[in-house]
């Protein structure tokens, strides 16, 4: 069964109709590289950011939300930017506490037909219409991830820094997941279930910390910025 429609009765199609395909096809090419050159122009100066991810769907008031506040002012008093996915919730919450302190708060936003509204804290705002461009940009200027409790999008981007780290297709980086009594059954199962079935190691594991402690946060992304200034200069 043929998947191309407007074919002529003999099977073959019309010169106009390959020639709109063709372009329809390449001018989706341009416009993702004019997303990485965007991306990437508007973030080269950048040093020293970290990516916090959790769901759009937390309000002002939930103890997730005002938790993430806290961790990013104290990111951002070490001296670090922070890079958000751009949107509400604790999107929202990451640069808040960010721009408290005068520290680069990036938006990474999406083009989504719901929840996602950016937030007014962003003082580097970037839209991207493709999520694995934008994924590059979280992994390009990011020297850490925080995961808060989240969703399908917490998730796709908490097991995609894992498996580069696995596969060591980028140097590690901390990976914290923030709230054990969110996370834990994550990870048990993960424990119980993938160790069990030998489809991951115990290494692997080693690659995530699991945290109620926003000052542990601070501890780790220092440690790892101290690390990474080290190979800087050698």
């Amino acid at each position: 069964m043929s998947c191309i429609k407007n074919r002529r009765a003999d099977g073959s199609m019309s010169s106009s109709i390959i020639d709109d395909l063709k372009g329809d096809q390449s001018w989706r090419i341009f416009r993702i590289i004019s997303e990485f050159t965007e991306g990437f122009d508007e973030l080269s100066g950048l040093c020293d950011a970290i990516s916090i991810f959790g769901s759009a769907r937390l309000p002002p008031e939930h103890f997730y939300y005002q938790k993430t506040v806290e961790l990013a002012e104290m990111l951002s008093k070490e001296g670090f930017a922070v890079i958000s996915g751009g949107g509400p919730g604790v999107m929202e919450a990451a640069n808040k506490g960010a721009i408290l302190h005068d520290q680069p708060s990036i938006g990474l936003n999406i083009e989504l037909p719901m929840e996602q509204k950016p937030n007014p804290y962003q003082n580097i705002s970037l839209n991207f219409r493709y999520f694995f461009v934008r994924k590059v940009m979280f992994v390009r200027y990011s020297i850490g991830y925080v995961c808060m409790p989240g969703g399908f999008g917490t998730l796709d981007e908490f097991f995609e820094a894992l498996t580069l780290m696995q596969t060591h297709k980028i140097y590690p980086i901390p990976l914290v997941l923030f709230g054990t009594d969110f996370w834990s059954g994550l990870m048990d199962w993960m424990k119980a279930k993938m160790m069990e079935y030998g489809t991951i190691s115990e290494e692997d594991l080693a690659l995530i910390t699991v945290t109620d402690d926003p000052q542990k946060v601070v501890d780790i992304m220092v440690a790892h910025r101290e690390w990474k200034d080290l190979q800087r200069k050698n």
